[in-house]
């Protein structure tokens, strides 16, 4: 009898299932239309059709930020070569700078047309190379599964990350023994907590007088959460969380004090400011949980620095750090939850900054609120949506009113890029609506951000998913129009936005859809929206004047410039 033989696409979505891949998200390419039909025949794995790449990219990207909460597999793209795959960048370079797992695979040219500047060639490890953990490049189809299990193992372990893997066309149709098996489910190591550095840490604890913990990032998850919770409720510990890592700890907690990033609490900045320890969890302290590297500053002769993370190359990378951890910040916190010293004394300070974070992130009634208040419409939504909605947004300053005023309770609830990509909260919110059925799932977007990915409501539809999406349209890239009228008051230049008619465009693509120009109108429509399934778009207008969350005004910029 002959060899049974198998293509290497075939044995490459063998090794996909294997790894416990279920979704795929994609704009097909001719160079991978073997993966496409090897996908034909496997009931285990979806394909999810998208219409821009990076829209699939950053699906791909929520996609594994939300399996990093329980399973930790990583997030699942497929492009095909030249513009797909820069296309697809955006998403690599957000799971990159937001450490969440994940895996582009891109469809490359032949083997024998590499290094002539073929049609669409591109050297991928000059390109992804800074924005990834590892790019690679299978050239024998026998080593399919070494290459897939490697590039599960890079995206899951130590600081998550996205790992790019190249295929070029002609090999896929190469055909391998059929004996050739996937290689087993690969799984995060752990890396455990060192004794000696847990008994460090109580020490200098026991002698703080003002401590804080900042948390949430590589690694962060459900066990996480719990646990952390837990031994900072014990200790009255107050707890801050990073730049768009909210549900890193339930609001619910007496010791949460809000978050760190732009247009935080003044009262929990200055807390940061006067700590005499600092101990950051899984939060890689970056420049904007950190507003420039000021909040914490980075040499204070008062204040000691403790730094849990799972990757050593950013233990000391830019702050001075007095105790470092490496270790999984999942198996840090079960062991500081369990840890007894007597010599720590529970702190009062937790309780107070959770009073002084309820405060100011409640929205009071004003007479001078304007038609359509943004604090008062993310307040209502509060009391009429379930806890557990996951929020969707992408960057601007329309995301404030959420980061303020809405409650992160579910776990994980905020998709948001720290990376500051626009165009991320629809594609995520169509990846978080597939994910999780159960739940309401809510994408936030700015007009200028609407339109980045906006498109991506195709494929919410066409996969029949069940979302909710607000356009806040001010007629202008916002954020960067309050920088300008900062800088350059009464110049505006550049960021005037001339807006279709989202509503009529939610409705093109087969969704409800209202407008609302005030607040009624808006808990109306909400009440609506509430009565469907499926796509529904609200197109909320507000006037520019109304800059931020923070309270900024075209006219108060201007008056104080």
């Amino acid at each position: 009898m002959g060899t049974t033989l198998k293509s290497a696409a075939q044995l490459l979505v063998e090794c996909l299932a294997e790894q416990g891949t279920d979704r795929i998200f994609t704009v097909p390419g001719e160079s991978f239309l073997a993966v496409l039909d090897a996908l034909h025949d496997t009931a285990a794995i979806e394909t999810v059709i998208c219409r821009q790449e990076g829209g699939a990219a950053f699906m791909a990207c929520a996609d594994g930020a939300m399996n990093a909460a329980g399973s930790g597999r990583p997030g699942i793209a497929f492009v095909t070569r030249g513009p797909g795959a820069t296309n697809a960048s955006i998403g690599v370079h957000v799971a990159h700078q937001d450490s969440q797992p994940m895996i582009l695979f891109v469809g490359d040219v032949a083997r024998n047309m590499r290094d002539r500047e073929g049609f669409q060639e591109v050297d991928f490890s000059a390109y992804f190379g800074p924005i990834c953990k590892w790019v690679t490049r299978i050239d024998d189809p026998a080593r399919i599964p070494e290459y897939i299990a490697r590039a599960y193992s890079v995206a899951i372990s130590g600081r998550p990350g996205p790992v790019v893997v190249a295929l070029p066309e002609d090999m896929l149709c190469d055909h391998v023994d059929d004996a050739i098996a996937p290689r087993p489910f690969t799984t995060r190591p752990p890396q455990a907590v060192c004794p000696d550095a847990m008994q460090a840490l109580f020490g200098l604890i026991s002698d703080a007088a003002s401590p804080i913990a900042i948390i949430g990032g590589a690694g962060w998850n459900t066990k996480a959460r719990d646990h952390f919770q837990q031994f900072a409720e014990n200790i009255g510990l107050p707890v801050a969380t990073a730049f768009r890592r909210q549900d890193a700890i339930s609001p619910d907690s007496a010791v949460y004090a809000g978050n760190m990033g732009y247009g935080p609490n003044p009262k929990l900045v200055q807390r940061v400011k006067d700590a005499d320890l600092i101990i950051a969890v899984g939060a890689r302290l970056g420049e904007a949980t950190t507003d420039g590297y000021e909040v914490p500053t980075l040499e204070h002769p008062d204040q000691l620095l403790v730094h849990i993370h799972p990757d050593a190359n950013e233990l000391g990378r830019v702050y001075k750090t007095d105790l470092e951890m490496c270790c999984s910040v999942d198996e840090f916190a079960e062991a500081a939850a369990l840890w007894e010293d007597s010599a720590v004394i529970p702190f009062d300070a937790g309780a107070q900054a959770n009073r002084e974070w309820r405060e100011w992130a409640s929205a009071a009634p004003s007479e001078t609120a304007p038609a359509l208040d943004m604090a008062a419409c993310v307040t209502h939504m509060r009391e009429a949506l379930p806890k557990d909605s996951i929020i969707c947004n992408g960057a601007g300053n329309f995301a404030g009113w959420w980061h303020r005023y809405w409650r992160y309770a579910g776990y994980p609830s905020q998709l948001a890029p720290t990376a500051g990509a626009m165009g991320y909260g629809v594609p995520a919110a169509v990846a978080a609506a597939l994910r999780h059925p159960e739940r309401q799932v809510v994408a936030v977007a700015g007009d200028g951000d609407f339109l980045m990915n906006g498109q991506e409501l195709a494929t919410a539809v066409q996969h029949g998913a069940n979302l909710l999406v607000l356009v806040i349209d001010n007629g202008a890239y916002g954020t960067i129009r309050m920088h300008q009228e900062r800088e350059y008051p009464a110049r505006v230049s550049g960021t005037q936005l001339s807006n279709p008619d989202f509503a009529m465009l939610g409705a093109a693509f087969g969704g409800w859809s209202a407008v609302a120009t005030t607040t009624q109108e808006f808990i109306d429509a909400l009440a609506q929206a509430q009565t469907r399934q499926g796509l529904r778009l609200i197109h909320m207008k507000i006037d520019i004047e109304q800059l931020a969350a923070s309270g900024a005004t075209v006219s108060a910029l201007r008056a104080k410039a």
